[in-house]
């Protein structure tokens, strides 16, 4: 199982599709939806004997440090990685990579860090300055001798459909891993038809090319871990169905700062999706179906039901939920149009079945 640990809920960045749009949405009634819990402190104070009594007895765990930012905690990240010998993955904002020292920097195999695409557009984003100083630490730590995947963590909003554009950048720099995830549906307030009909057409155009590209560069023997194309390549080679794609309330939770287990970290203080907690037995944790109005859909096998907090909240009318599937579709149907190409690829040696593979659940989103 994979476990979101948040060590906190502050942060040092103010990005305008998580800070600014969460104080926007205050203004919506959102406890006539959900039963809430915000009893929960700013910072986590799990005990680490109670926390490395539950990993044991999780077959194979697997620690995603999370936050808030998980780099505002070092000395709690360097306790619980003293005390518990397990694989780690990190979710951050980049900004204090710099911080952690190498050796406890080498134990986190996985690190996904927040970066928008190019300078402009991250910096529009998250801060003035947070590009070159994302660039700067991930740099540093390589030089230090960082030898893990990092993988580019992107946010694509409504003015921004250019998603072609900005992971051509990210490739340009260095990243060959990257996902991102497209903030539409999460904020009441938010819901515009016309312009998200502008946002699809676009995106779905600079989708296409994307997917054109990533399939021709696969003639340099390499498949770049464009991680919604690789894990939707890899179920499709696989004839595998999938469930919720980010394994939440079935493979992956996250533990809050008090040691309640929820079905996902952005879920922590809702409290229908309240798991156990670290005297549970990791096997006895409430598991979380495919959301009922997904059951009937024709791509919910390749899809899994995009995401639980999204299907549930149902903060966009219908017809807006409707538009945000049509991407998922889009981006679905790109790929099952390349699989002859990748399996005429393969059989010819160019490239394997698997570059398609990958770790599942520890964070990159392949339903964006």
């Amino acid at each position: 199982m994979h476990y979101h640990i948040v060590l906190t809920t502050k942060c040092n960045s103010h990005c305008k599709y998580c800070y600014e749009k969460s104080m926007n949405d205050f203004d919506f009634d959102i406890e006539s939806k959900i039963k809430l819990d915000l009893s929960a402190p700013e910072d986590s104070e799990i005990n680490i004997e109670e926390l490395a009594r539950f990993i044991k007895s999780d077959k194979n765990p697997v620690i995603i440090f999370y936050g808030g930012e998980p780099l505002l905690k070092i000395n709690k990240i360097k306790d619980i990685m003293d005390n518990i010998n397990v694989p780690y993955r990190m979710q951050t904002n980049g900004k204090l990579l710099n911080e952690l020292p190498i050796e406890y920097l080498n134990r986190i195999d996985r690190i996904l860090i927040s970066i928008d695409g190019n300078k402009e557009k991250t910096d529009s984003n998250r801060g003035e300055g947070t590009y070159n100083l994302v660039m700067e630490n991930v740099s540093l730590i390589r030089e230090k001798g960082y030898i893990g995947e990092i993988i580019a963590r992107m946010t694509i909003d409504l003015k921004s459909p250019d998603i072609y554009e900005q992971v051509l950048h990210l490739i340009d720099i260095g990243f060959s891993s990257i996902h991102w995830q497209i903030d539409a549906g999460f904020y009441a307030y938010d819901y515009d038809k016309k312009k998200f009909n502008i946002f699809l057409k676009e995106y779905n155009a600079s989708l296409t090319k994307l997917v054109d590209f990533w399939v021709k560069d696969m003639q340099n023997k390499r498949a770049l871990k464009l991680y919604p194309f690789i894990g939707i390549v890899d179920s499709l080679l696989k004839n595998e169905k999938s469930l919720l794609r980010c394994g939440a309330g079935h493979s992956g939770y996250a533990i809050r700062t008090d040691g309640k287990i929820v079905a996902c970290p952005i879920m922590t203080w809702i409290e229908d999706f309240f798991s156990g907690d670290l005297n549970s037995n990791p096997e006895d944790l409430k598991v979380f179906p495919m959301a009922e109005r997904c059951i009937n859909c024709e791509v919910n096998h390749i899809c899994g039901g995009r995401c639980l907090y999204w299907s549930h909240l149902r903060l966009w009318p219908e017809e807006g939920d409707q538009l945000i599937c049509k991407t998922i579709k889009h981006l679905i149907y790109e790929l099952e149009n390349k699989v002859p190409e990748i399996k005429e690829l393969i059989q010819k040696g160019i490239i394997s079945s698997k570059n398609f593979e990958y770790e599942k659940y520890f964070g990159p989103e392949i339903i964006p």
